[in-house]
């Protein structure tokens, strides 16, 4: 499949974000790669544990590692002190883990679509040093959350963090699952959406790739978050430079 958007998905960003689910070749199949066990469903303002167990009942280790993008995905996740209020010290190596997980998202064909896509809004320079930089600025770049370079785009989104008691971010199956191995996460069920127009919940699968749930990170309660399950991390950090970078035009 060609990784050039068309005029349509140019025209029309929500069209753009399927293709790159189509484009995501990488992802990783419930019931063959890795499988969850949902429990039982709550309200966003309920606190009462629905689930004994945990979320993941499995992730197929040698698959996973046998992905450069999963496996350079992983060697950052280390990389970062969970309460704000602190600077990150980026050491050579993260900088090293970083420009490795660059390269090899470039790779990808998510990744080179939404290059094509925001060169062609004019939103990026036309090399692949310019999209490199991009990357790397939009994920990397330290800012201020409560005092300087205490946080980045990756650390809130992919990895979490903690403030004034309560976990912000954390949106990424891959550490979810990583945490709740190593008994951090505590699972506490999954949201339940309501259908507009209808009467009843409509509860998810465990066949579903993106998910509502309710969690605690060592004991600090996120009462509502989604994630996507088994996606690949060029088809996140594809869609979500895409939506950085060229949401607010659409």
């Amino acid at each position: 499949m060609s990784a050039a958007p068309t005029a349509e998905e140019l025209a029309d960003v929500r069209k753009a974000c399927s293709r790159l689910w189509d484009l995501d070749e990488q992802r990783f199949v419930p019931g063959q790669d890795y499988a969850i066990d949902l429990q039982g469903g709550k309200r966003v303002f309920t606190r009462a544990d629905a689930a004994p167990a945990n979320l993941f009942k499995f992730v197929k280790k040698d698959k996973f590692f046998s992905i450069p993008t999963y496996k350079a995905f992983y060697a950052l996740l280390d990389n970062y002190e969970k309460e704000t209020g602190h600077a990150e010290v980026v050491t050579r190596q993260e900088e090293q883990e970083n420009s490795t997980f660059i390269n090899e998202l470039m790779k990808t064909k998510p990744i080179q679509y939404v290059q094509r896509y925001l060169c062609c809004k004019g939103k990026c320079g036309s090399s692949d040093a310019d999209f490199k930089r991009l990357l790397h600025d939009t994920w990397f770049k330290m800012y201020r959350r409560e005092t300087k370079n205490d946080s980045s785009g990756f650390e809130h989104v992919f990895v979490g963090e903690s403030r004034d008691n309560q976990t912000k971010g954390f949106h990424n199956w891959i550490q979810f699952f990583l945490e709740e191995r190593k008994g951090n996460v505590d699972y506490r069920g999954f949201v339940l959406p309501r259908k507009r127009g209808r009467g009843h919940d409509a509860a998810p699968d465990e066949n579903d790739h993106l998910i509502t749930v309710q969690f605690a990170w060592e004991g600090e309660l996120k009462p509502v978050t989604s994630m996507f399950v088994g996606a690949s991390p060029e088809f996140e950090i594809a869609l979500y430079t895409l939506a950085f970078h060229y949401g607010d035009d659409s």
